[in-house]
């Protein structure tokens, strides 16, 4: 997604060759109008795949995945990191590591939301290492659905989440795939290498 690239070499920031920092358009500042061109390639790559729910987790991938159900008019669910009063009992669990904060999240979702008779599309900000995305496919898993595929707004490409969920034949859809990044530098998989 050319506007996505554009946007990430303009205003991302890359802190080191394994992070980089999008606060100003995607997880802390949300630029509305690209997160509506978002939702709107997730569901034109999603069409017809009978989609009857969209599932990520808190909380960056929730503005992406807000404006691809509504574009594909599907209610979302967002897996909870942390753990509220009200949702107790009833849920489905998946344990989450996170590199980047160094720490392990148990994830939950109500059995409300996701049952036998959905096809599901895992939505999430980004793929590295896969365990998000592995735990929120869990969490598909218990709950009987059908997993249609995940879509990912920004894959880091040069770390191994992307081959992991592909070799185990899950359909991936990367809207922007980085071959490689250092910082003052952001290459694409699809560009003509400029190093």
């Amino acid at each position: 997604m050319k506007q996505l690239e554009e946007k990430i070499k303009a205003d991302g920031q890359v802190l080191s060759e394994a992070v980089l920092k999008v606060d100003s358009f995607l997880n802390h500042q949300i630029d509305p109008a690209l997160m509506q061109a978002i939702g709107e390639e997730f569901a034109e790559r999603f069409k017809g795949a009978g989609i009857t729910k969209i599932l990520t987790i808190e909380s960056s991938g929730i503005a992406p995945a807000v404006m691809a159900g509504l574009t594909l008019g599907v209610p979302v669910v967002f897996a909870r990191k942390r753990k509220s009063l009200t949702l107790t009992e009833g849920l489905y669990t998946a344990a989450v590591h996170s590199f980047t904060k160094n720490e392990t999240n148990e994830i939950s979702v109500s059995r409300d939301f996701l049952g036998n008779d959905d096809v599901v599309m895992i939505l999430d900000d980004f793929l590295a290492n896969g365990q998000a995305a592995l735990g929120l496919l869990d969490i598909v898993e218990q709950a009987g659905a059908e997993c249609a595929g995940i879509g990912i707004v920004i894959e880091k490409g040069f770390q191994p989440g992307g081959k992991l969920l592909r070799d185990k034949g899950i359909r991936v859809e990367t809207l922007a795939n980085i071959r490689w990044m250092e910082p003052g530098h952001v290459e694409f998989y699809g560009e003509v290498p400029n190093r």
